[in-house]
């Protein structure tokens, strides 16, 4: 068992004072005068000793309290002087090292307010991950982005999340920055990085939607080639024709009649040249959605109604699964209605014979089913490229066509093959 400092330091002036009373009693017994005078000396003796033990204990008792201040984080006690030199000196050191400490410790607050309204204030979403890369944390616009709290994801690995996203960025290095493409339409720059905290590293991605930005970078680029091309080839071809006609005219003898037929076979080819070049300028050309409140539930029985004889052509069963009530919405009809034929029209080109289509409705999303051949995942990041098509004879019109309407309707949507083998275009109507 260890003794205290101070319990040696009471034990020593005990014993002492203890055997300098029996030396005084054994020698000083028969002078009666001087063994009082050395009892009184004893007994002073003994009250300064207690002095100088409570002097001795008053710096560890100020000591003390400060550390139990500094414990409990508690940086607002100070001592006062007490007039005696020691002590105030180690008064004086610790009043300045909390002065110290608790500017630190503001300096600290106001910097770490001011990173957290700098971060939940950020546009760009932004997942903290704790020392088990873990999310901890998300700013407002990560909770936007991923539609859920920090509560559904906290915790959690990014391979552990439900949002293909997340799980695709597990494997990210800190400093490493990639560009990410989802459902084939949204695209992201994410940059992974890392700080410090408690002298351990912890890592946070930064995740920045380019969308609008790369898809108004395309729309300015194929819009000016386009226009260019239209502009050339309609002239070309609008004289092109007219020398056609004109020549087959003045070759009225039967003599060329084999000629003139060549002629027609020349000039209807110029006019589906002509309805080609239309088409790619369509896209560019697409007006803004002139909205309406449009019952889609009515729409879509419309179309269904309307493509069932295409449908029936190459054996595909149109089906729908519609609501009871009805579903309004402000959208512009025409556009809606084309791009539903759009995508029954490549439903029906992906399903063989007794495949099916079927057409849903919610009060929050449109779904178009089928279960004909699967999207490759090389594919689908593909799909809302300009005039990408998987079709040798195809021009790519009909889903860019697609996806401007969409976008300048401001739904989302996204064309993917879910695990059940079902290929499904979704068109989100929350905004």
């Amino acid at each position: 068992m260890r003794i205290s400092t101070k319990a040696k330091y009471i034990l020593y002036i005990l014993v002492l004072h203890v055997i300098l009373v029996f030396l005084v009693y054994k020698i000083l017994f028969q002078d009666k005068l001087l063994f009082i005078g050395s009892e009184v000396f004893l007994l002073f003796s003994t009250i300064v000793s207690i002095q100088i033990y409570r002097n001795f204990m008053q710096p560890i008792k100020f000591v003390r309290s400060g550390i139990e201040a500094i414990k409990d984080k508690d940086f607002s006690i100070k001592f006062v002087p007490t007039g005696k030199g020691e002590v105030d000196t180690l008064i004086e050191v610790y009043n300045l090292m909390i002065d110290q400490l608790r500017e630190e410790r503001t300096k600290l607050h106001e910097q770490h307010f001011f990173l957290e309204k700098l971060i939940e204030a950020s546009p760009i979403s932004i997942v903290i991950l704790d020392f088990d890369d873990r999310i901890s944390g998300l700013n407002i616009k990560a909770r936007e982005q991923f539609k859920c709290d920090l509560s559904e994801l906290e915790g959690k690995r990014l391979a552990e999340t439900e949002h293909s996203l997340l799980t695709e960025l597990e494997n990210m290095l800190d400093g490493e920055s990639r560009v990410v493409k989802t459902n084939g339409i949204v695209t992201f720059k994410v940059q992974r990085s890392h700080f410090m905290d408690q002298g351990f590293r912890r890592s946070f991605l930064m995740i920045e939607e380019l969308t609008n930005e790369i898809l108004e970078s395309e729309k300015n680029a194929y819009g000016k080639v386009i226009r260019m091309m239209a502009h050339e080839v309609n002239n070309t071809l609008g004289a092109t024709d007219s020398i056609l006609q004109t020549t087959t005219q003045l070759l009225s003898d039967d003599s060329f009649s084999d000629l003139r037929e060549a002629l027609q076979v020349a000039s209807e080819r110029n006019r589906r040249l002509t309805r080609f070049m239309r088409n790619f300028a369509d896209v560019v050309r697409l007006p803004v959605p002139s909205r309406e409140s449009t019952d889609l539930k009515k729409l879509m029985k419309d179309v269904a109604v309307f493509m069932e004889s295409a449908a029936s052509q190459s054996g595909i069963h149109i089906e729908t699964d519609l609501p009871e009530t009805d579903v309004f919405k402000m959208i512009d009809t025409g556009q809606i209605e084309q791009v539903l034929v759009n995508v029954i029209k490549n439903a029906i080109e992906a399903c063989e014979k007794d495949g099916r289509i079927i057409l849903g409705l919610t009060h929050g999303e449109i779904l178009v089913r089928n279960n004909g051949k699967p999207i490759s995942p090389e594919t689908g990041v593909k799909l809302f490229n300009p005039f990408f098509s998987t079709k040798s004879d195809g021009q790519g019109i009909g889903l860019t066509l697609t996806r401007e309407i969409l976008l300048n309707h401001g739904f989302d949507f996204s064309l993917e093959t879910d695990p059940d083998g079902w290929t499904v275009f979704r068109i989100g109507l929350t905004r």
